[in-house]
């Protein structure tokens, strides 16, 4: 859907996913565009799956580590947008307990069958100590913090806007981790049990 008015045009893209027999679950990406056609400039990735077990006969792009606190069949969805110089990250979830703080992050590796498979926190500007807990490093503007807290259906949502772009191969998933994200030094970027990981190669533009 497109609707012009003035020097701006708003596009509306609509995704739609569904999974065989289950409900169609649609996401909306709107840019607003102006002359210069800056929609055509930004790229935009969609990644949606449902949480499974770690130990799944073929592994999950979305694995769950804690069957309590993300239940399998439990949904995730993440938009990455980017342009030239910026990037926002996007998470959504679904089928999580209800009323629950989580925090969650951007990673460097793959999700694999044990939590720690998928590294450290992605860092705009690398903490030459790891693992970094260090504030001036492990900060929501140098990494990508998603934390979010359920609502009555359990579901939650998060957007975190930089104004840099990943670096090709080096950001591969979003963690779910157990609580709020620490801030204090020597905890800073922390959030307890990774309990949950999801696999979505970033790669910058």
């Amino acid at each position: 859907m497109v609707s012009l008015g003035g020097r701006h045009s708003r596009v509306t893209r609509e995704i739609r996913v569904t999974d065989g027999d289950g409900p169609v679950r649609v996401f909306r990406l709107s840019d607003l565009a102006d002359d210069s056609s800056e929609v055509s400039r930004q790229s935009v990735l969609v990644r949606y799956d449902q949480f499974a077990p770690a130990n799944a006969f073929v592994r999950p792009r979305a694995v769950t580590y804690d069957r309590a606190r993300v239940p399998a069949g439990a949904g995730i969805a993440v938009t990455r947008k980017a342009t030239e110089k910026s990037t926002t990250v996007e998470l959504e979830v679904h089928g999580l307990p209800k009323n629950r703080t989580y925090g969650a992050h951007v990673h460097t590796e793959p999700c694999g069958a044990r939590p720690d498979d998928s590294g450290p926190h992605y860092q705009h500007v690398k903490d030459p100590v790891q693992p970094s807990t260090d504030p001036r490093y492990a900060n929501p503007r140098n990494e990508v913090w998603l934390d979010f807290t359920t609502d009555a259906k359990g579901r939650g949502r998060a957007a975190s806007h930089h104004d840099w772009t990943f670096r090709k191969g080096e950001a591969m998933s979003v963690v779910l981790h157990e609580r709020r994200t620490s801030t204090e030094p020597g905890h800073a970027g922390q959030a307890g049990a990774r309990l949950a990981c999801f696999t979505v190669p970033m790669n910058g533009r």
